[in-house]
């Protein structure tokens, strides 16, 4: 393959730089300052009203189908929360714990910002999580008998999570 070499002045302060590059056959004759072939320009259309029917893929009219008639109806949903609530027998409950939980991330977020306002703490809880993690990886999924090991007590805490043990 030849090689021609093209020389760029930036400046008149600036001395000339030569580039090799390879030479690749082109239809015009200005001088091109990379090695990729130049594609064709495209016309792009802002009105999708255009473009004619025997272009669109099949596929993509199916998919936008598809996609329409799926869309859940937002009175289905309200109506099947409803059904949830209405079948819950002990609300209180439920309240308690769905507010219990909101105070918990509240506070966890107050005390994560109180964390990272001490100037050398986020940094040492990254060594430490570093460190940690570090050692988990040596731990049980270094070697093949723990990694087995680790699969066996997943199962035994999905198990006592279920309720099967």
């Amino acid at each position: 393959m030849a090689t021609t070499v093209y020389a760029a002045a930036t400046s008149s302060s600036m001395a000339a730089t030569a580039v090799m590059l390879p030479h690749l056959p082109t239809r015009t004759t200005t001088a091109r300052c990379s090695a990729f072939p130049t594609l064709p320009a495209r016309s792009f259309s802002t009105s999708i009203k255009q473009v004619s029917e025997s272009k669109r893929s099949n596929l993509f009219q199916v998919k936008a189908a598809e996609d329409a008639s799926s869309a859940p109806d937002a009175n289905e949903l309200f109506d099947d929360l409803k059904e949830k609530w209405d079948a819950v027998e002990n609300k209180s409950t439920v309240i308690i714990y769905g507010g219990g939980g909101v105070v918990a991330i509240w506070l966890s977020s107050i005390l994560i910002g109180a964390i990272n306002s001490v100037p050398l703490l986020p940094k040492i809880m990254e060594l430490v999580g570093l460190g940690y993690t570090g050692w988990f990886v040596y731990r049980y999924l270094l070697f093949k008998s723990s990694r087995k090991e680790l699969a066996t007590d997943i199962e035994s805490i999905k198990k006592k999570i279920a309720g099967t043990e």
